[in-house]
């Protein structure tokens, strides 16, 4: 029981972790000059929702709630980092917002939700 508790709180960090490790390449990564067209299109669409579906459920397994609260966290967490992102490049040089990439996000996001839903259901 205390090896089980002990795990899932190293869990538990290890997904704050990675989701403010997101969050930071998102807003600090991207801000930065080499960050312009770094990845062409299509492929940043499918980038953002892997990023973003990732990011859901880090947050949501972070949270350290469970069932629809935990949900809730990362769904709307990460489309708050997402919408929050996007506003953040109308003011960057080179960098466009725009409603596609918040779909990738929204999508992304629905995934990982989603996929953090299925897990926790397994883990009973």
């Amino acid at each position: 029981m205390f090896l089980q508790h002990a795990l899932s709180r190293h869990l538990r960090i290890a997904a704050t972790l990675l989701a403010l490790g997101i969050t930071v390449s998102l807003f600090i990564g991207g801000a930065q000059p080499i960050a312009v067209n770094l990845v062409p299109e299509p492929w940043d669409k499918l980038l953002h929702g892997i990023v973003f579906a990732l990011l859901a459920w880090a947050l949501g397994f972070a949270s350290g709630f469970y069932g629809w609260r935990s949900l809730a966290v990362a769904f709307f967490g990460s489309l708050l980092v997402g919408l929050l992102d996007e506003w953040h490049q109308l003011y960057l040089p080179g960098r466009q917002a725009g409603w596609p990439d918040f779909i990738a996000d929204m999508a992304g996001s629905l995934i990982g939700t989603i996929s953090l839903a299925l897990w926790s259901r397994k883990r009973g």
